[in-house]
């Protein structure tokens, strides 16, 4: 009985936000379960799964294919992951163990004590542009995002 007023809850925080045009956080969006990631498109087909309701915030977190082909690549990323940790995310050990790192130009991978898996992003002068946790991403999601968001190496 408490799956279902939450999801009541949701719906009518949805409408709410909805009803206001609202603009909503990366974080907000992650929180209602959509990923960064999002592309518009991917919000037409809702309908589809009966979950039409949700197309209006769907469409408050997601990206224009156009927004997507006119990215931005960064100069540079940092992936900092502890070697001691790493077996607990194999997906992402897969990734940092494999020749994909090489791919990406600019992209360093930074063991450090201790910490969870983190994607930095970095800017023209080397500083933090952009910090995500990549703690759940799979091997293919590491690779898309980073082949978005960084020049790769031609493999001729």
């Amino acid at each position: 009985m408490s799956g279902e007023v939450y999801i009541l809850w949701l719906l009518s925080l949805i409408q709410t936000l909805s009803a206001y045009g609202a603009d909503l956080s990366s974080e907000a969006c992650r929180e209602l379960g959509f990923s960064s990631n999002l592309l518009c498109s991917s919000c037409d087909l809702l309908g589809e799964f009966s979950l039409g309701q949700i197309q209006p915030v769907c469409r408050q977190c997601c990206q224009q294919e156009a927004q997507m082909e006119s990215r931005k690549l960064y100069p540079g990323a940092i992936l900092e992951v502890c070697g001691c940790k790493l077996g607990r995310f194999p997906q992402v050990q897969a990734f940092v163990r494999s020749d994909k790192p090489k791919m990406f130009k600019g992209l360093q991978i930074k063991y450090v004590r201790g910490a969870d898996p983190i994607l930095k992003l970095l800017d023209d002068n080397g500083n933090i542009a952009e910090e995500l946790s990549i703690l759940k991403w799979n091997t293919d999601s590491v690779e898309e995002f980073l082949s978005e968001k960084l020049e790769v190496y031609n493999t001729d």
